[in-house]
């Protein structure tokens, strides 16, 4: 049987492709630092656990509203308006099975075929996947090493077509960690309402940043942007609940409600027990938040350190989630590779040291190395990347 033609369009993930192979040589008994992962390494706190465990001995198993229980939607409701001065009702509030079916849902609900969506590069591998699978095209904006990965007003204005309906914002950026600073999303913002685009504004990794910079909703900077914007977030990065699958889109309550219907006919509601998990997170202090943070903190300013002492690797320090995005182009020539995925490869065989490649995030000169894993296995991990350059 012949496959759809928007599955036959997708393109294979080189996330999913590096972790299958390091999981087969531990299979094999092999020592494999395995760095690849998008996931905190910290288990959900106890408090969240107790909150599931509570709501399915309550009952609290059968089916909800699509869009997310009420009680679950105030809180996220309360959350925008201490973190970032936002206010939103109800009805421009939709939960949904994890962030990444947010951003789906999303895409199917605004595209129309032929629509043109800007995505920024580096970006996530899922980005220009969603947009194809809702028939629109992805169009990229390469956002510069040395413009610290971010968009320039110009670039942006640059890739405007008559057939744009939507820009991605990431910050704090998977896969680069860079944030863009207020008078940054102000002025991109300008160009969006100048053309009338929606703003895509994915803030997953809003808990984690390390700098004294502050997370800024490019929705909270004015009336206009604010109608113009869906912001995307949810529990995944914050809370270590990566595998219970909460996450939510705020914005127009016209798209919200056909984000809600459409989930009806998808998922019918994410998971119960799930959202009184979420509950309980969205309703306790952030003791458990800060305390994960500080330890990514620590890790990335030990692994850069040890990092940017190797030669022929340069790196743009990041400023959030849990990422290293260095350029390791100067090292793979000088190790004789005629490319960087044959680098990250040898790398895998030679020294079982597990990084994502960085053309699957449009920037075939890099690497993503995630932090969310010990400071032994870091420093050790570091340790053999040095070996294997200095050996060839």
């Amino acid at each position: 049987m012949k496959l759809a033609n928007r599955v036959q369009a997708l393109t294979p993930s080189s996330t999913l492709a590096i972790t299958a192979k390091a999981k087969a040589l531990k299979a094999d008994g092999h020592d494999v630092i395995g760095l690849g992962a998008g996931e905190p390494d910290f288990n959900t706190p106890e408090y969240i656990l107790d909150a599931a465990s509570y709501a399915m001995k309550q009952g609290l198993t059968k089916y909800t509203p699509s869009g997310g229980i009420p009680d679950l939607k105030q809180a996220i409701s309360e959350k925008f308006s201490k973190d970032q001065n936002l206010n939103y009702k109800d009805t421009q509030i939709v939960v949904t099975t994890g962030a990444k079916h947010a951003l789906f849902t999303l895409f199917q609900v605004v595209l129309n075929p032929g629509d043109e969506v800007i995505v920024p590069t580096p970006y996530w591998v899922s980005y220009p996947e969603q947009v194809k699978l809702a028939e629109g095209k992805p169009v990229f904006a390469e956002a510069k090493e040395e413009n610290g990965f971010k968009i320039t007003p110009d670039q942006l204005e640059a890739a405007i077509t008559p057939k744009t309906k939507a820009v991605i914002i990431n910050s704090p950026s998977n896969p680069t960690g860079m944030m863009y600073s207020k008078e940054e999303l102000q002025e991109l913002g300008e160009i969006c309402l100048k053309h009338d685009l929606l703003i895509v504004s994915d803030e997953i990794y809003e808990k984690l940043i390390y700098s004294e910079e502050k997370h800024v909703s490019i929705a909270s900077l004015s009336d206009d942007l604010y109608k113009q914007t869906v912001v995307i977030n949810g529990v995944s990065k914050s809370h270590s609940m990566t595998g219970w699958r909460i996450g939510y889109a705020a914005g127009d309550p016209e798209i919200i409600k056909a984000m809600t219907s459409m989930a009806s006919h998808s998922t019918s509601n994410p998971t119960s027990i799930a959202q009184y998990a979420a509950l309980a997170a969205y309703t306790t202090d952030e003791h458990e938040v800060n305390k994960m943070k500080e330890a990514f903190r620590e890790r990335l300013e030990k692994l850069y350190e040890w990092l940017v002492e190797i030669p022929g690797i340069e790196c743009v320090k990041p400023k959030g989630a849990f990422y290293l995005f260095p350029n390791v182009k100067k090292a793979s020539e000088k190790n004789g590779f005629e490319s960087v995925d044959a680098w990250v490869e040898a790398l895998l065989e030679e020294e079982k040291v597990a990084v994502v490649p960085g053309s699957g995030f449009g920037s075939p000169d890099n690497i993503r190395l995630s932090y969310a894993t010990s400071l032994d296995q870091l420093e050790e991990a570091a340790k053999r990347i040095k070996r294997f350059v200095e050996n060839h």
